[in-house]
């Protein structure tokens, strides 16, 4: 199975339908979460009730069929320019090199993000649920790690958590460990790639329940417009009528520093870039030299977003997957796109998508936002009015933030 990315640079994995058959899976020592007993409005009448201590995480295995490696591999060899997909770049040893990404001054996507949903978390809890009976399950898409959640659980206190993500290995221990930290909010893991997913399977947790959404990181800058507006409008009927969504979108920022958080000066972006040639190599029989290219991360302001591409450093024919290719001197290999949205611009990519922005949150330096979305036709969403709110987080300092 290949995994998903993590959050903040995650991309779809096109053709992977899930077989409609369920298969729960027991953690080690597991057993079936319970629903949580506090059922009315939010925040529940005398505060949170108290609950049994639940059982361990439960995960639903959906077994989404893994991707045609080489055929996708060769249809982006074949485009102009070679784009390959994203979600390449993430085998164990890339996954690794992202975690150390977001380690460095230059990258601080991560850190703000988190360090505002930690700051807002109780504001933010209180939007998302104002109104919404009877208390609602909260659903991440594409969870990872989970590492995010933790703030909004602890504020929210969901009738239950529902994580989605494709990677199987990853989803396990980190929904396990979260229900450890989290006792009183029961946690779902479902296996499957959210992106091609028509509905939630039917499961107890569910059952009865509206639905918020959260989806951290900025993910959805490594989509193009129309993907982007489709993944939107799937997590709508996800989530379905009358739901809400907190998104998370990274903004445009001078180009400089754009271009520094995704080429940091410790290498790490581009050793990050140069593991997808050893993996090509070592999966579909290439032949690449990473010595014979270059790494390069560039703001293209057309379209307001970042192109990082190892870049040909000299005429060369390369093998892979038993077909020679040709590159010229300068000849770009796209590795990953990452889009950024101003306030102006997000929202009306939501409105297209059967959403409609209800309020907005930012960081000190006004650098990336949560948005609160609401569905268009909706009660709630209507509540919101014409002009979304903003505020500002409290400033915090980061050393060369992007």
């Amino acid at each position: 199975m290949l995994p998903r990315p993590p959050a903040d640079r995650t991309v779809a994995e096109p053709g992977r339908p899930p077989k409609p058959a369920l298969e729960p899976t027991e953690l080690p020592g597991s057993g079936t979460a319970a629903p949580k007993a506090n059922a009315g409005a939010y925040p529940p009448p005398g505060g949170v009730a108290a609950v049994p201590a639940p059982q361990p995480a439960e995960l639903l295995d959906l077994h989404p069929a893994p991707a045609d490696l080489e055929r996708l591999v060769l249809d982006g060899m074949a485009r102009q320019p070679r784009q390959l997909p994203a979600w390449l770049l993430y085998d164990a040893e890339g996954s690794r090199l992202f975690e150390a990404i977001g380690q460095q001054p230059e990258y601080s996507l991560t850190r703000q993000e988190t360090a505002l949903l930690r700051e807002r978390a109780p504001e933010l809890a209180r939007s998302l649920a104002e109104g919404i009976t009877p208390t609602p399950v909260l659903v991440e898409f594409g969870a990872g790690n989970l590492s995010k959640v933790g703030p909004l659980l602890e504020a929210l206190q969901p009738a239950a958590y529902v994580a989605l993500d494709i990677s199987l290995d990853q989803l396990g221990p980190s929904c396990r460990a979260l229900q450890e930290r989290h006792p009183a909010v029961p946690v779902l893991g479902i296996c499957c790639d959210y992106a091609d997913l028509d509905q939630l399977p039917p499961h107890p947790l569910l059952e009865g329940r509206p639905r918020l959404g959260f989806y951290p990181g900025s993910s959805l800058g490594n989509f193009d417009p129309p993907q982007a507006r489709a993944l939107l409008s799937r997590f709508a009927r996800l989530l379905g009528p009358g739901s809400r969504l907190l998104i998370g979108i990274d903004q445009p920022k001078a180009p400089e520093r754009l271009e520094a958080a995704y080429n940091d000066a410790a290498g790490v972006s581009a050793a990050f870039a140069f593991n997808l040639l050893r993996r090509l190599n070592r999966e579909l029989a290439g032949d690449f030299d990473p010595a014979a290219f270059t790494y390069r991360a560039r703001w293209e302001a057309a379209t307001s977003r970042i192109a990082m591409a190892l870049v040909s450093c000299h005429s060369q024919t390369v093998t892979l997957a038993g077909r020679r290719w040709s590159f010229t001197a300068g000849e770009p290999l796209i590795t990953e796109y990452s889009a950024k949205y101003t306030p102006e611009s997000f929202q009306a990519l939501a409105t297209a998508s059967g959403w409609r922005a209800i309020r907005r949150w930012c960081d000190g330096a006004d650098d990336l936002s949560l948005h609160l979305l609401a569905q268009a036709d909706s009660e709630t969403s209507r509540a919101g009015g014409e002009t979304p709110t903003q505020h500002h987080a409290d400033p915090t300092p980061m050393r060369n933030a992007p």
